[in-house]
């Protein structure tokens, strides 16, 4: 027998009766299959929501968009992850609704392959002391001011060495993956997910200098907050925590990846072309 643990989009109305088929489709065969306790509340699927700690699954089902994907990833903290389509882009999923149980029934029989994509682990160091606070990231850790019209100044350090301040709307701290989320609305590069690298985009910066970064993962960036205006600090797309002068955010690559399941060749730059609906010329 083994266990799944079922990630689920609250709002969207196909996703429950899509998460009932998979509970159904796994128990008649023998297996356990669970949703997160929130999710099965929200979906009116109290009946098979769990306590069970998702990090003890065999496989995770994220059933929504990249949201989802991007939640799932830091619950289950390394567990396998089966990607459905039930959101609006999807670039981060590997299957559409119709083709859930078929891959199930591969993942079962070990017909997949293995796709790793690098996290971040985000330190939040506090000027007036106390205990750091530490998050994880598929995507990215975003430092943004919280006034409008106002910039905020933050003094960037790599490798533990000074680089330069920056007068500016936001930094975003990325992963591969994250290269083609908000750091690329920030005009950061693309990045391949089968490298491994930091990008740093800062977000309307009021300097000359103006161009992202791609950092070497394993020379850590830390950003300290200068002066009084506060910022907020975001961790794939959810707010965590409030920053103020002297708070630290230290982002480095983290030691594990996320897992995700893949059913063929996962060319990246195909996957782009179709998502963002390339031409051919």
């Amino acid at each position: 027998m083994t266990s799944v643990v079922i990630v689920a989009h609250h709002e969207r109305a196909e996703v429950a009766s899509l998460a009932l088929d998979v509970c159904s489709w796994l128990g008649a065969r023998g297996h356990k299959a669970w949703l997160v306790p929130e999710d099965a509340e929200a979906l009116g699927l109290v009946g098979l929501g769990s306590d069970t700690d998702p990090v003890s699954a065999d496989l995770a089902v994220s059933l929504g968009g990249d949201g989802t994907v991007l939640r799932t990833a830091q619950l289950v903290d390394g567990v396998p992850i089966l990607s459905v389509n039930v959101g609006l882009l999807g670039y981060l999923t590997e299957v559409e609704p119709a083709g859930v149980t078929d891959a199930l029934e591969r993942w079962l029989s070990g017909d997949f392959l293995m796709e790793g994509r690098m996290m971040l682990e985000i330190v939040v160091e506090r000027a007036a002391g106390g205990e750091p606070r530490r998050f994880r990231a598929l995507n990215d850790a975003v430092i943004e001011k919280r006034e409008s019209g106002h910039t905020v100044r933050m003094l960037v350090s790599i490798g533990g060495v000074r680089f330069i301040s920056y007068a500016t709307d936001g930094l975003i701290v990325a992963t591969p993956t994250g290269s083609t989320a908000y750091s690329l609305s920030a005009r950061g590069p693309i990045v391949s997910p089968q490298i491994r690298a930091i990008v740093l985009t800062p977000v309307s910066p009021h300097m000359l200098f103006d161009r992202p970064l791609v950092l070497d993962p394993e020379e850590p960036v830390t950003v300290e907050m200068l002066g009084p205006r506060p910022a907020d600090l975001s961790v794939d797309g959810g707010r965590v925590a409030g920053l103020a002068e002297g708070d630290t955010v230290t982002c480095r690559a983290d030691a594990d990846v996320a897992r995700f399941l893949r059913f063929g060749a996962h060319r990246f730059h195909q996957i782009l072309k179709t998502k963002f609906g390339l031409s051919d010329r």
